[in-house]
């Protein structure tokens, strides 16, 4: 998240309107949550005009009291229908925590052993492993994304007639792991997906009925529903768009309102309990907001409990802050609680547009409600002046090369004595600084350097781990994997081959790239994908050959480590991913660049 923040933090934008924030009482009572709800009306106000957010809804929540719930803008601007705190909104996301809910509650009736294989509950799961470990992919390191399984099924996942979730249970059994299980974060929707299943097969009722009858139903959540349907309208820039529905219910496809989320953030604050029912007991809880991962290296700083992340959203002083935001192609969630003080705000969007915007929100709705409800305020911000170093040749020999990252692959040149990062189409000095450090300063129209506020409280550095050399971001104390160094590997000449124009043969009638190509630079074959969603923008992945018929994904982290299956049909190159099927357009010559 962090380094999403360097990355689109680039632009300069004149904040719309000018419209200054309301007076900040010198005095409030204790539990008077006046001036928070003021104040965050303000904010949402100038985000929703900043990011052109169309409609946004909000709900507060303090122990067993809704202390504010509300919509701004519009569910259908068209109709000019105001959106509200029961507006409903698709999720996303989120659902996983109601999964890992669900999960917990069948592990109190011994009907489910959350460190069991996973095979334990789903016998007809299978996936292939170059490092052994599938029967090591049990419940609890699926619910905190260490079960080393791929990212997704892709194939079906997002398009106007979905199948059932079910199917990918044997859908991936020609499939590999992308690492082993417990070594590293690797965001998974497959995993819960794969758990979502297990949980309707335990259940006895199918996922979404169980959901339906042991979750929503008590907690009296009428207007939410796991179903592959896009509830509402959806916007990019004020203008309505196409939402496609999403197969993995378990980990991705719940309808909510806002204050139907206000019932599950009570139940939490209530020990498990609502309206007189215990849905979980309070170890259960406990341990769901417990880091799960502190002895994992790769992750430095980053902590995960069991369906909750547990780093991502800061509050100063407030203790444990467990969330989880959802963000599709057409919308952006996020719920986040404070256990220690029995405080928890979700705000879901309709737009395209409103990522960050959320997440500021709901951050700054916590913190003043923590301050309005303990007095416990964030601490004044301290300047501190990085200094900055020469830079080495020691530093242009460790730096200078191909980087996988959060955001694809990034090149590092050292030109006329400096380290510059392209990026996105954007470029970044990278500043030595004390203790191997480096800074970035942002280099308007590439050439420009401009200082940012945001971009001086960001370190990188590189260290050695497993036998990588793994780039991590430091920011207020707290440091986070980044990507990998990747080196050259020596290329098989057929693999040459593979580099072109693909396009898929088995097509569906959702989301894909509109370009796909392979192509060999620098000793390395990395992918470049374009999506109609996000013009201008080229991710880019670099792959590394593991046999005469397989690339993996190279680098660390969320979607690496994920096999590419090549083969031919007479002259013709072919490559399977995720249940897709690829053809090279054109034989030719290779695609050189430098």
């Amino acid at each position: 998240m962090q380094f999403r923040w360097m990355v689109l933090g680039f632009s300069l934008c004149a904040v719309a309107g000018c419209s200054t924030p309301p007076h900040k009482p010198v005095v409030t009572g204790r539990g008077d949550f006046a001036y928070t709800k003021e104040y965050m009306s303000w904010l949402i106000g100038r985000e929703m005009r900043s990011a052109d957010i169309t409609g946004l809804s909000i709900a507060l929540v303090d122990d067993q009291q809704v202390v504010w719930a509300q919509g701004f803008g519009y569910a259908d601007k068209q109709a000019r229908l105001g959106a509200t705190a029961d507006t409903v909104y698709h999720l996303g996301s989120i659902a996983k925590v109601f999964t890992a809910t669900a999960a917990m509650q069948l592990a109190e009736q011994g009907k489910l052993d959350i460190d069991q294989p996973l095979q334990t509950y789903l016998p007809g799961f299978s996936i292939k492993s170059r490092s052994g470990g599938v029967d090591r992919v049990t419940p609890r390191n699926i619910m905190t994304h260490h079960s080393g399984l791929p990212g997704n099924w892709v194939s079906g996942m997002s398009e106007r007639h979905p199948g059932s979730f079910t199917e990918v249970e044997h859908a991936v059994r020609d499939e590999y792991m992308a690492y082993p299980p417990d070594y590293i974060f690797a965001y998974s929707n497959l995993g819960v997906t794969l758990l979502g299943t297990a949980i309707g097969k335990v259940g006895g009722q199918g996922y979404a009925n169980y959901m339906e009858r042991q979750v929503l139903q008590p907690l009296e959540m009428r207007h939410s529903e796991f179903a592959p349907r896009i509830p509402g309208k959806s916007y990019d820039k004020g203008k309505e768009i196409e939402a496609f529905p999403l197969r993995d219910l378990p980990s991705g496809g719940m309808n909510s309102s806002a204050n139907d989320l206000a019932h599950f953030m009570q139940m939490i604050f209530a020990d498990g309990s609502y309206a007189g029912r215990q849905l979980l007991r309070p170890e259960s809880l406990r341990e769901m907001f417990r880091a799960q991962n502190e002895a994992v290296p790769m992750d430095f700083d980053f902590r995960m409990g069991l369906g909750w992340m547990l780093s991502g959203i800061e509050v100063p002083g407030a203790g444990v802050v467990a969330s989880h935001g959802g963000t599709t192609l057409n919308s952006h969630t996020l719920m986040a609680v404070l256990p220690e003080h029995k405080l928890g705000v979700v705000v879901l969007s309709n737009s395209v547009t409103a990522q960050e915007s959320v997440g500021k929100i709901a951050a700054d709705t916590l913190k003043l409600a923590l301050e309005a409800k303990q007095g416990i305020a964030p601490p004044a911000p301290v300047a501190v002046e990085a200094v900055e170093l020469p830079l080495t040749d020691e530093d242009l020999r460790t730096y200078v090369g191909y980087f996988d990252t959060l955001v694809g692959v990034v090149k590092v040149s050292g030109k006329e004595g400096r380290l510059v990062a392209e990026i996105m189409g954007q470029k970044l000095e990278l500043l030595p600084r004390e203790e191997k450090m480096f800074g970035v300063r942002f280099k308007l129209f590439g050439f420009i350097p401009i200082k940012l506020a945001m971009l001086e409280e960001l370190n990188l550095f590189l260290r050695r781990i497993d036998g990588h050399d793994v780039l991590a971001l430091k920011r207020h104390g707290q440091s986070m994997l980044v990507g990998e160094k990747l080196e050259p590997v020596a290329l098989a000449p057929h693999l040459l081959d593979y580099a072109g124009e693909y396009e898929v043969i088995n097509k569906h009638d959702g989301p894909l790239p509109d370009s796909v190509r392979i192509q060999h630079e620098d000793g390395m074959l990395i992918g470049a994908l374009t999506f109609p969603q996000k013009p201008g923008f080229t991710f880019r992945v670099a792959f590394r050959p593991v046999a005469d018929d397989e690339l993996v994904m190279y680098g660390l982290g969320p979607g690496k480590g994920e096999t590419l299956r090549l083969k031919k049909v007479g002259d013709e190159c072919r490559v399977l991913f995720s249940g897709f099927e690829l053809r090279k357009k054109t034989a030719g010559k290779v695609d050189v660049q430098s």
